[in-house]
């Protein structure tokens, strides 16, 4: 189970008085999630999720925390953090800092379709815009410099085929993330990204319109950093719209998600030819993090590495199938 730290009924008790939220009915730790302590909490005042940061200091955590609740005042269906009279939303329990955030109902869909990635897409798009104005400012953790540090120290571990591709992918990115096309990026499209929008990290509930699902939320906004909009997209289309045995594209689902995403925001010519390179960037980066996490292990941070030559399967399909999303009628 994903518990670390221990929390007794009275110390969650206590954080319920300060929030002013009633008696504790029940908590009960929850067994997924690699990085956190998480617990379902129900009490007078509705149910929710509990989590202590085992990673994240007190000092990283507010740009996390004060996004969602950003993103919640602007209407995106993300599990909003409790505040006490005074605002705060991040306290400490057992030790540990801590907050308490809104359930979202539901459940995941491991098999999406292209109902379930149109709305994954256009529910992106809507988080984008709402980002725009939020004032703080942290980069993607996991992206280009991390990068650089972590391969050098992966490359003893890798075959020789791997090495070669890994290397060779690190230059290329490098070349790109030095281009003017991806300086245009961040100048016009850049902003706040989850960054790590797995099929497992949405909820969707059964709806009324031919029993179909309905998606209630994004949340784990915990890898979440400001970056291009576009490598969001291409982690979203990685996981959504692919084929899990082969890695292969799916281009009907692929298709519909970026249509789907457009009705909200257009993507401009630039991010359209740049997508390949961003799909790439994308695979990149999972292949990179899983390979870390099997090879170089925080200690107690893991329960079971995820395999990471699914990633390397998918950036060998984007590097050899490179994929071109359709444009809009009148785009150029």
């Amino acid at each position: 189970m994903a518990v670390f730290t221990e929390v007794s009924p009275a110390a969650a008790q206590a954080l319920l008085d300060r929030l002013q939220l009633g008696r504790l009915h029940e908590l009960r730790g929850i067994g997924a999630g690699i990085e956190n302590t998480n617990y379902f909490l129900d009490c007078d005042g509705g149910h929710f999720v509990l989590t202590l940061f085992e990673r994240l200091t007190r000092e990283q955590l507010p740009f996390y925390l004060r996004l969602v609740q950003h993103l919640s005042q602007r209407g995106i269906p993300v599990p909003a953090p409790k505040a006490d009279a005074a605002g705060e939303i991040l306290f400490e329990v057992c030790g540990k800092p801590a907050a308490l955030g809104d359930r979202l109902h539901g459940g995941h869909i491991l098999a999406p379709d292209v109902f379930h990635c149109e709305q994954v897409g256009a529910t992106l798009a809507r988080m984008h815009l709402a980002g725009r104005d939020y004032p703080l400012h942290q980069p993607n953790l996991r992206g280009l410099p991390w990068w650089r540090e972590t391969v050098p120290k992966l490359l003893p571990h890798l075959s020789i085929e791997e090495r070669a591709l890994i290397e060779s992918e690190l230059a290329y990115q490098e070349h790109l993330a030095a281009s003017a096309p991806y300086a245009e990026l961040v100048a016009h499209a850049f902003g706040p990204v989850h960054a790590d929008l797995f099929r497992d990290n949405v909820m969707f509930e059964p709806g009324e319109a031919q029993g179909r699902e309905r998606l209630t939320g994004f949340f784990d906004f915990y890898f979440a950093g400001c970056d291009t909009w576009l490598f969001d997209v291409a982690v979203c289309l990685n996981d959504w719209c692919i084929d899990l045995a082969s890695g292969r594209l799916d281009e009907t689902r692929a298709s519909a998600f970026v249509a789907a995403y457009e009705t909200e925001r257009p993507l401009s010519g630039t991010e359209h030819r740049l997508l390949p390179a961003l799909l790439r960037a994308a695979a990149m980066r999972f292949w990179v993090s899983r390979l870390f996490d099997l090879h170089l292990p925080r200690e107690a941070a893991l329960l079971k590495a995820h395999d990471p030559r699914h990633f390397e399967r998918v950036l060998r399909e984007r590097i050899a199938k490179p994929w071109h999303a359709p444009r809009a009628e009148g785009l150029t």
